[in-house]
């Protein structure tokens, strides 16, 4: 009897072994799969960062096209995402289950409560495709790199929030590193004074879009895909005029690839790329948090300086480099700094109130300093 019982104990130990076994394999497999999953974001989000910013570089000044006509570029990006708002609108209401997205619908009276918006949307991503047109993309980051420092004035000035000193001293740092870049492509030979202003409006324009979107977004009912489309049709309608006085319009006209497939195809996918970005980006942060993503982004801006000098051959000195190096540096930095300032602030506002098993970095940075470089429409 006494060995029945030993042998049956010694089975259920051996089940409960195996059972063991097969939970931790489950839980590395799952873990496993976790990791593939946030390496496909990763991924998906630098190949289509950094394919929209090639893209538009060459249909902005590609000496194949010759096209001048940057406002009906931007333009065609607005028609494309407003296209594709539709496309989806009609996949969530074919699969409700699997797709969701927002209806279709235009209200004029919420139209006119995000116009503010869609204005200040209109000039950042003008000033921005000026700034690449007249700059090489290897100068493109750091031609943009102050819009953390504009997202620390506007925030002060209109938000009246104020910020730590340690973030105050990164801004420092991205100044220093934007006039040495500033000056080294200045002694290269190859710098653009109209870029480096474009540049700087669109960083303006990137911090002011980042307090404007979080005003208006009420409006909505804070749904973004529904902000997306009406911002964008405002938008639409809002580039025609300058379109016209700017003679974009005589220029397709004229234009001697007008009607070329290939033309119209990576017109198209620029526009596609800027309606993904906004998607790959959230995607990047819900699978990670907003610090990583925002570290992730600053290395795929330098990812993307050293392809794009390589791509186009050029010959950069050492404090061209160093230029681009403090930049980045002062970039991450900051954002290091602001998600340790938000977490702070959390932890004292929301001490006993906090659920457990939240993570706190899990939370929207206000700073977006990895993705000013990004066209998202």
């Amino acid at each position: 009897m006494s060995g029945e019982r030993t042998e049956s104990g010694g089975r259920r130990l051996i089940a409960e072994e195996l059972e063991s076994g097969d939970a931790m394999g489950r839980r590395q497999d799952s873990r496993t799969q976790q990791y593939v999953k946030i390496f496909g974001v990763v991924a998906l989000y630098w190949t289509v960062s950094i394919s929209l910013v090639f893209v538009n570089k060459y249909l902005l000044s590609s000496k194949e096209l010759k096209l001048d006509a940057p406002l009906l570029v931007t333009w065609y990006q607005c028609v494309c995402t407003v296209a594709l708002c539709y496309i989806c609108s009609l996949l969530a209401k074919s699969f409700p289950s699997t797709f969701s997205f927002p209806e279709f619908k235009f209200d004029q009276k919420i139209s006119r409560e995000v116009l503010p918006l869609s204005i200040v949307f209109v000039a950042m991503i003008t000033f921005n495709n000026l700034c690449l047109k007249y700059v090489g993309v290897s100068f493109y980051y750091v031609g943009r790199s102050l819009t953390t420092v504009f997202n620390v004035v506007c925030t002060y000035l209109i938000l009246g929030q104020k910020t730590s000193i340690s973030a105050i001293v990164c801004c420092l740092i991205i100044i220093g590193g934007f006039f040495l870049g500033t000056d080294q492509e200045d002694h290269s030979g190859s710098l653009s004074v109209a870029g480096v202003v474009f540049g700087v409006l669109a960083s303006l324009m990137v911090a002011l879009n980042a307090i404007y979107t979080k005003r208006v977004l009420p409006a909505v009912g804070d749904n973004v895909g529904r902000l997306t489309l009406i911002n964008n049709i405002n938008a639409c309608v809002l580039f025609i005029p300058f379109m016209i006085a700017n003679g974009d319009i005589g220029v397709l006209i004229n234009f001697e690839y007008l009607f070329s497939i290939h033309f119209w195809l990576m017109m198209t996918l620029s526009g596609v790329f800027g309606f993904m970005m906004g998607y790959v980006t959230g995607w990047q942060i819900q699978m990670t948090s907003p610090l990583t993503h925002n570290i992730s982004g600053t290395a795929k801006a330098a990812a993307q300086t050293v392809m794009a000098v390589g791509w186009w051959q050029e010959v950069k000195p050492f404090l061209w480099w160093l230029s681009n190096a403090i930049v980045l540096f002062g970039s991450a930095a900051y954002t290091y700094f602001q998600a340790k300032d938000m977490e702070k602030t959390r932890n004292n506002n929301n001490k006993n109130k906090r659920p457990t098993g939240v993570s706190v970095d899990k939370a929207p940075l206000l700073s977006n300093t990895a993705d000013t470089d990004e066209d998202t429409v």
